[in-house]
């Protein structure tokens, strides 16, 4: 046997049980390496001014924790303890509203109620009280499960920050592509997870402060309410009204008119219309003036947009961050094949003449 297929062998089995052995944390470990790569600019700026790669790790992980995994862990706590203090005479209330509403609905609504009775006809306002407990249990089993793979991903961050380097060149030297290729591939890649990263963070953080905002004056818990917004407008087109359609129904039902009126036009017209339409364009337009290059952002939007959607609907809450990378990897290998084909006919029109 020829030296080169016994390591090749080697290679396989060796790839194989450690498949076996980090299967567990492959989906973790994925995508920690791409909020790595999404926010190398801010290790390179920390690098710059702290002259130390382990210090600039550090307060890279930090900061992420900070910003990204203590909302949601300070949000799923919070959810699970409220929802041990549901008032079954509220509940009792809204469904009350709910009844009379789809028994006598406004004319121009009336064309919605056999879809809102077959949706509505195995739900009941008094079980749902009653399993308050089970549900309790299953989101605070969740938000161990959450937090605990947030601590890891924050873990594999850091390590993806301080060897990213390393690591990239040692793949380089493995896979030999040109150091063209190499640079094609994570620049492409690199520019399209900031770009998404950036403007999922901020614009998900200024419309969840629009809102918790709005809900504090109504007495509630501004902060739980628009760390919650925040994530749900993650969801496209209706990710806000998962929010304030109950606000508002509940609002009717215990008898604050204007409250229910408050808030749904304050979400409909400012958050929205507003913020949604005519803001959240700006947001992205300054991210990528401030932080990318001009030439870096060379997937269209709409492109990333889909690529949103197409990962939320298969891989769950981490699609956000999967659906993009995937599609900027296919179709920056497109290009290089594209390329390749380019320089291959090139080179036969050249053994031509």
């Amino acid at each position: 046997m020829k030296p080169q297929y016994f390591i090749a062998i080697l290679f396989a089995t060796s790839l194989y049980w450690m498949y076996l052995l980090y299967s567990p944390f492959i989906l973790t470990i994925l995508i920690a390496a791409l909020l790595a790569i999404s926010t190398s600019n801010i290790q390179c700026f920390f690098e710059k001014y702290l002259h130390s790669k382990l210090l600039a790790s550090l307060i890279s992980s930090l900061l992420l924790a900070a910003i990204f995994f203590a909302p949601l862990g300070y949000f799923l706590t919070t959810l699970t303890i409220q929802l041990n203090t549901i008032n079954p005479e509220d509940m009792a209330k809204v469904d009350i509203f709910i009844q009379e509403f789809i028994a006598s609905p406004p004319e121009y609504l009336k064309f919605l109620v056999p879809y809102v009775n077959e949706a509505l006809q195995n739900i009941n306002m008094n079980t749902v009280t009653s399993n308050a407990i089970f549900i309790t249990g299953k989101i605070g089993a969740f938000s161990a499960s959450f937090l605990k793979n947030a601590f890891l991903i924050i873990i594999f961050y850091f390590f993806a920050q301080y060897n990213g380097a390393y690591v990239l060149t040692f793949l380089k030297r493995v896979i030999q592509m040109s150091v063209e290729d190499t640079t094609l591939l994570a620049k492409e890649l690199s520019s399209v997870m900031s770009v998404v990263f950036y403007s999922i963070l901020t614009t998900a953080m200024f419309e969840g402060v629009l809102f918790g905002v709005a809900v504090s004056f109504m007495g509630y818990n501004g902060l739980l309410f628009g760390i919650m917004y925040g994530f749900a407008s993650l969801i496209p087109v209706v990710g806000g009204i998962l929010m304030w359609l109950p606000f508002m129904i509940y609002e009717f039902a215990i008898g604050n008119n204007s409250s229910a009126i408050f808030i749904a036009l304050y979400s409909i017209i400012i958050i929205s219309i507003i913020a949604d339409t005519f803001i959240k364009p700006l947001i992205i337009k300054a991210i990528n003036k401030q932080i990318l290059d001009e030439d870096d952002t060379k997937m269209n939007e709409l492109v990333i947009f889909f690529a949103i959607i197409a990962g939320l609907a298969t891989f769950g809450f981490w699609g956000m961050i999967l659906g993009p990378a995937i599609t900027a990897f296919f179709l920056t290998i497109l290009k290089l094949f594209e390329a390749r084909s380019q320089e291959y006919k090139q080179t036969i029109d050249l053994n031509k003449s």
